[in-house]
This record gives structure tokens, sequence and C-alpha cells, in this order.
């Protein structure tokens, strides 16, 4: 736990500077939970298996840099600002670095399935012997308990699990997973968010706590509306392509040259709108939002009509001045060319020690103080090479232990 009278540090560095994370995470949940916290500042120590080190160290390609050792660029999206120290976990050295390092940590994060961690000598309650401070992430698959907390749990199976791929693809035959793991994802910012409260409560209590969440959570955590479809209205919802199941228009139309996608979220917008495009807004079949959605193919095939004497660029600046939200769908060379992502951070560049100068996605969180003045931390560090650290945090653990035994 951070000193009370600890000396200042700048703001820059992030509001998590002087928290240490013990990460023993690997793939992507864990990880990304680890990264997350990295980003505001406080210390990761990446802890991974000699030899191979993370799973997705090994997963491409894209692999890139020397052919004798390629590094994938799966890896690089999930461990940035962190610290690589290889320990083997069944060895009485592995065991002993490893509770050292649970001694000096505020939050210790795991993705092991239940159980793995109790037969490697290091239970919850064997942590919090060694830490009482000590928050905990734990993040499953499937959960911690129940009747099915023993299965392995990866991103798409769980997308399938969760009911999330039956609300995506072109319709109810065509399920979809979503573009990203998605899974992985949530949860490991749900994660991250819960440890933070743990960390806050913390201060009140001075006792840590175990904060678990899992994919399937995840991912039942953000049913949202559609959730609330089937507990309440007792509606099984079902994929319908691009268009929102309850407003109309909200989706991705077509155009002249292209598409567009659209959202008219209120009857004023829906006035605008059908004003602007030579649309009946009193029509009998498009006078509320709840008429729009049952006759939705009449409604967009009189969009569609009006939109095809547009181009898109066109239509959009067209749709712009009469107040409409609206855009388009960019390929992502096109959104890391956008100025405005730039402009938000939401790159970064880092220095590799392999790979020299490369660009990442950055973290999408800033920071202002009450002058306005930006606090956002803005020195970020490359994901580290395998074991790249080890021999400092080893000096570091050896220097606190001897300082320890001083005192």
């Amino acid at each position: 736990m951070p000193e009370t009278e600890a000396p200042a540090v700048p703001a820059a560095a992030g509001p998590l500077t002087g928290y240490t994370v013990v990460d023993l995470s690997r793939a992507l949940a864990g990880p990304h939970a680890g990264m997350m916290m990295a980003d505001l500042g406080a210390r990761v120590i990446k802890v991974e298996n000699p030899g191979q080190g993370d799973d997705t160290r090994g997963w491409g390609p894209p692999f890139v840099g020397p052919a004798e050792d390629p590094i994938a660029t799966y890896f690089l999206s999930c461990n940035r600002n962190k610290e690589s120290i290889a320990l083997d976990l069944k060895s009485d050295e592995g065991k002993r670095l490893l509770s050292a390092l649970i001694e000096r940590a505020d939050v210790v994060l795991e993705n092991f399935r239940p159980g793995v961690l109790d037969r490697l000598g290091f239970s919850t309650e064997r942590m919090h012997e060694l830490n009482p401070g000590l928050v905990i992430l734990s993040i499953t698959g499937f959960g911690h308990d129940g009747p099915e907390s023993q299965r392995s749990g990866y991103d798409q199976i769980l997308q399938g699990e969760a009911g999330l791929m039956s609300l995506t693809g072109s319709g109810p035959d065509d399920p979809q997973r979503v573009g990203v793991p998605i899974a992985d994802l949530l949860s490991g910012m749900y994660g991250a968010y819960g440890a933070l409260a743990a960390l806050l409560e913390r201060e009140r209590t001075g006792r840590g706590q175990v904060v678990r969440t899992s994919l399937l959570a995840a991912l039942v955590g953000v049913h949202a509306f559609q959730g609330t479809r089937h507990t309440v209205a007792g509606e099984t919802p079902r994929a319908q392509g691009n268009q929102h199941p309850s407003i109309a228009p909200y989706g991705l139309f077509k155009c002249g040259d292209g598409h567009v996608q659209i959202s008219v979220g209120s009857e004023k917008l829906w006035t605008a709108f059908a004003q602007a495009f030579g649309i009946d807004p009193t029509r009998e079949d498009f006078a509320t939002n709840a008429r729009r959605v049952a006759h939705r193919s009449a409604l967009i095939a009189e969009v569609e009509k009006a939109f095809s004497a547009y181009g898109a660029e066109e239509l959009l600046a067209k749709l712009n001045e009469a107040g409409v939200p609206a855009g388009k769908v960019r390929t992502l060379d096109e959104v890391y060319a956008w100025d405005q992502v730039r402009s938000q951070g939401l790159t970064v560049d880092v220095e590799h020690p392999v790979l020299g100068k490369v660009t990442l996605p950055g973290p999408p969180l800033r920071f202002f103080a009450p002058d306005a003045s930006e606090t956002t931390k803005a020195a970020h560090q490359a994901p580290p090479l395998l074991d790249a650290d080890g021999e400092a945090i080893r000096r570091w653990v050896s220097g606190a232990e001897s300082e320890g035994e001083a005192a």
C-alpha cells in the first residue's frame, strides 16, 4: 500500500503511481486488465513461464522482427508498460520469488482455471497470509463455482455460450462473432474496475479481498436492453443485421456509391431527417418510432431510395446540415490515419528493443487537472521481451529482503 507521506509524484505519471501489480495471467483477459492498470501508472510485473512465456508470444501471424526470433503483434496489443520476469512456479526458487513479490504487491492478477493456484501452493488464504492488504483479481471462463466452473473458457466459445453470437449477424440463421475478442476484453475491463474498487475500499479498511469475474459474466453483463427484452418482456432477441431492434431508422443504409450509417433516435430528429429527404414524417406507418420499427422494411426501402441520389461524402454533409447523427464505416487503416483518433491520444509511439520505434493503439482514458491542464500519462514503454526485467526485479526483491533483515 502506498505510504500516506510518500513524496509527491508528477500527475502525468498516472493516478496509480506507487501501486504494484503482479500479473500472473496469460492470453488476453488478464493481460488486458494488467495493461489498463499499467496505463494508469501502476508498476506491473508480468510473471511468465521460462522459455516460451505468455501464450500470445506465439499467436500469429502476423509476426514482425527477425525471422529467427519473430515477435507476435498479438502480444504487443496487451502488454505495454509492463516488466517481465520468467519464473518456474513449480520450483522452490520460483515459489520463493513469487512469495516475495506477493508480499510487496497491491494487486495480484490471475486467470488460471479454479484450483490451479491452490495446487501450486498459492491459495487465496496463503496469499493473504503473505499480504493481508492484497487485492486478488481472478478471471475465469465460466465462473469460479457452479456446475460448469471447470470448463476452459476461450473468447469465441463464450461469445456463443453467453448469447452474443445469437444477436450478431445478418439474421437468425447467421450467427457471427464480434470482430475482436470482446469477452476477453470486457472481462479484463470489468476486472480492472473491480480491482480499483477493492483498492479504494482498502483505503478505509486496510484489508484486501478477492475480486472475481469471468468471460461469461462480462458478456451477460453487457446484454443491456437485449437482456431486459427477455427477462422483462419475454422476447428472445435474434440477430437482424445492421439495423437497431428498437429504433428506426438507425443503422447501415445503401447510398449512391456505398453505405452510410444514421441514428434517428427521437421524433424531433425523425421530422428533421424526413423533411430533408422528401419523406412525409406524418405518414401513418412512419408517424412514431414504434410504427417505424413495425414497418422497418418499407422504411428502409424509402430511405435507400432517397439516399440513392447521393454519394457517401455528399450524403454525410447533407445529414450533418440537417442535424442527423451519421457516419461512414472505416477500415482500420483509415481509423489510425484519422486526425480525430490521433487528437485523442489513441495511438502511442514506443521504442521496442528489437523493432525500434513502433506505434501501438493507446489508452482510452485521459485526465485533466482543475485548471484544465492535461495530466494523462505521457511516457509509455514497449511490451517487454521475455524475462527482460528478471535480473532487475530479483535485485529489487533481494535488496528489499536485506533491508527487512537489517531493520
